[in-house]
């Protein structure tokens, strides 16, 4: 049996930090798991910022609202999808993923849970398990998956490591020259090759 594990933001849809940093004009928010491996430290910045500007789900709601998935990423993802076995491993929030998971046609995703007080203010954050993805790919496996996996940050490197072959997509250069074990490729066409090659490889 053959499973592709994907990242979500960046991979298929936008960042949506990114998105709402720019919607704000706060560019503390634009750091991203692309920039530091400690997920804890990062989701801790972020919500005192959020805190600190009087901001709740509503105001990031009403910027994911406005997103739709990367361009190429929907045509992608139902192609891969007649020929593997695909679940996309997040550390994005359901509260986040949904209007975007809408725009996908419904793949099975796995990420987290926020914490919501409330008057609407983002009181915290609950974590499906730590390195979740490392640890979805690990029990996988056990169930004789084949697995393929790709992202583009920073937490998605152990469950690069922890799949039968790992590949890194429109990650940046830090990224990149940190774990040059894993091809690096910008366009979902090589995506796909990447993925068709390495499966054939495994078979």
């Amino acid at each position: 049996m053959r499973l592709v594990c994907l990242d979500l933001e960046g991979v298929l849809v936008p960042e949506v930090w990114i998105s709402f940093a720019d919607r704000t004009g706060i560019a503390a928010l634009r750091r991203t798991t692309r920039d530091e491996p400690d997920y804890d430290a990062l989701m801790r910045h972020r919500l005192e910022i959020l805190d600190r500007e009087g901001l709740k789900l509503s105001d990031i709601a009403a910027v994911i609202d406005r997103l739709g998935p990367l361009d190429g990423a929907r045509a992608f993802l139902e192609s891969l999808r007649e020929t593997y076995q695909v679940v996309i491993l997040s550390d994005t929030f359901e509260q986040f993923a949904k209007p975007l998971m809408r725009q996908l046609g419904w793949p099975t995703l796995f990420c987290h849970g926020l914490e919501v007080a409330a008057d609407g203010r983002v009181a915290g954050y609950r974590l499906r398990m730590k390195d979740h993805k490392r640890a979805a790919v690990a029990a996988f496996r056990t169930l004789n998956f084949r697995i393929v996996a790709a992202g583009d940050s920073y937490n998605d490197t152990t469950m690069l490591n922890e799949a039968d072959a790992g590949l890194l997509f429109r990650a940046p250069d830090n990224v990149i020259a940190e774990f040059p074990q894993f091809p690096a490729v910008t366009d979902y066409g090589d995506l796909r090759a990447n993925i068709d090659a390495a499966f054939a490889r495994l078979d």
